[in-house]
């Protein structure tokens, strides 16, 4: 494996756009984070002192539109998942998100302007031993019709999705991905969020999704995409949906070793599947790479693939 030592940004970048359910305009800056640190979104613009929150499990609060993460005063930032996916699926492990408004800004609807931020900011390696959480045993969840399961798998992180929508225009799409950052790039990132028209419409009347619009959704009604300038992949739902996980699976804390599949899934199930497999014990171990004990000169590129069967534990299930 190319990264054998944790990562952060070199420098800071910023993004601005509205939120998808308020409409309103917020700004978000990526930065670099100590060694250890994990995601760490930095909320702005509150009365009185800024408020902290690292992107955990623990973190979540509500998954209904969104991954929404908060504190015990509640919630701080909502819409979370794509600005993960883009920090996981580019091989980051260390960085600050400061935002100054209730919800990530949602962009052209995928995780190519995160990709962009992270770009401008530079991707540096630090003087720490990457570690990774193994999944040791399968760990399935079913809530209704959809399943979500984790399974050890000796490549690397591997996303499995199937959707199976009754809009016959979207209908039923498979998609496998396995984790790199220049196939998260090429194939994953731009994929758009997407709904029905006849959703949206009663989101907006919900007062959700007042931000939506054909400049960051894919819509469709019964019978056709409703966007003049077409998909950008055939299958571009279920890549939205592997972009999704990627960035609810980032909750770990740690990357993934590991396969995940869903079929029909969606922030819920990406996160309850996530929380079981951290509540049993004896279903995964934090690994590092041993490539990472050797010495590292100078800056290493954007360009980690899997890890293979490189890997040694660094403690065990039973050790916090």
């Amino acid at each position: 494996m190319k990264f054998s030592r944790q990562t952060t940004l070199r420098s800071q970048a910023t993004v601005t756009g509205v939120g998808v359910h308020s409409g309103l305009p917020v700004s978000l800056t990526l930065g670099p984070a100590p060694v250890d640190a994990g995601f760490i979104f930095v909320r702005t613009g509150l009365d009185g002192a800024d408020r902290e929150v690292t992107a955990t499990a623990d973190a979540v609060i509500a998954t209904e539109f969104a991954t929404v993460l908060g504190d015990r005063e509640g919630p701080l930032v909502s819409t979370a998942e794509h600005v993960l996916a883009a920090l996981r699926g580019m091989g980051v492990d260390n960085a600050t998100i400061e935002i100054d408004g209730s919800e990530v800004p949602i962009m052209d609807g995928s995780a190519a302007a995160f990709v962009a931020a992270i770009d401008q900011a530079g991707i540096v390696t630090q003087p720490a031993v990457r570690r990774f959480i193994q999944v040791l045993k399968p760990v399935q969840v079913k809530i209704g019709d959809a399943m979500g399961e984790l399974r050890p798998f000796a490549g690397g992180f591997r996303a499995e999705v199937e959707i199976d929508f009754a809009n016959k225009v979207i209908g039923h799409q498979t998609y496998s991905f396995d984790l790199s950052p220049e196939g998260f790039r090429r194939d994953v990132a731009r994929a758009r969020t997407f709904g029905c028209m006849n959703d949206v419409a009663r989101l907006w009347g919900a007062g959700f999704a007042l931000g939506a619009s054909f400049d960051n959704t894919v819509v469709f009604d019964e019978a056709r995409l409703l966007n003049v300038e077409g998909l950008r992949y055939a299958n571009e739902c279920a890549r939205h949906k592997v972009l999704d996980v990627i960035g609810d699976l980032a909750l770990a804390g740690l990357p993934l070793l590991g396969s995940y599949r869903s079929v029909r899934g969606g922030h819920k199930l990406n996160n309850a599947v996530l929380k079981a497999l951290l509540a049993d014990r004896s279903a995964w171990r934090v690994v590092e790479s041993e490539t990472a004990r050797r010495p590292v000169r100078g800056h290493v590129e954007a360009g980690a693939g899997t890890v293979g069967g490189l890997v040694a534990p660094a403690y065990g299930p039973d050790v916090s």
